[in-house]
């Protein structure tokens, strides 16, 4: 029987929303004048990076807990961890550099995607 999701599936998906997740955060200072006149108001709200946050560290712990055993390489791990090491300074420690470290994190994750599907398809075995 097939899995539902496919750990490089996961990683298409979790390269996705990490990447959006880093252009929101990006583009969202430069945005927040307009986004009222667009009807978009609803992207300032905190529930929404909150959101993103929670869906790239759902799927990244899903997708790197299903191809580890597989390729057994820490790099994708320590990498995801940094992205989101990087999001939580810019949001509760370094406060001035909130519009940087954000979305490096949200890079960072997707390298950390991008890294696990690599190794994943280089695997020769199951």
């Amino acid at each position: 029987m097939k899995p539902l999701l496919k750990s490089s599936r996961l990683d298409q998906v979790g390269i996705t929303a990490s990447i959006a997740c880093a252009i929101h955060c990006a583009a969202l200072p430069f945005l927040i004048t307009t986004l009222p006149l667009w009807g978009l108001s609803f992207l300032a709200h905190s529930w929404v990076e909150v959101s993103m946050i929670c869906l790239s560290l759902f799927i990244g712990t899903w997708s790197l807990s299903r191809s580890y055993p597989k390729h057994k390489k820490l790099l994708p791990v320590v990498v995801l961890i940094l992205g989101f090491a990087l999001i939580g300074c810019g949001h509760y420690l370094i406060h001035n550099l909130e519009a940087i470290l954000i979305p490096l994190g949200g890079f960072t994750i997707a390298a950390a995607h991008f890294i696990n599907w690599r190794y994943t398809r280089s695997c020769t075995h199951k």
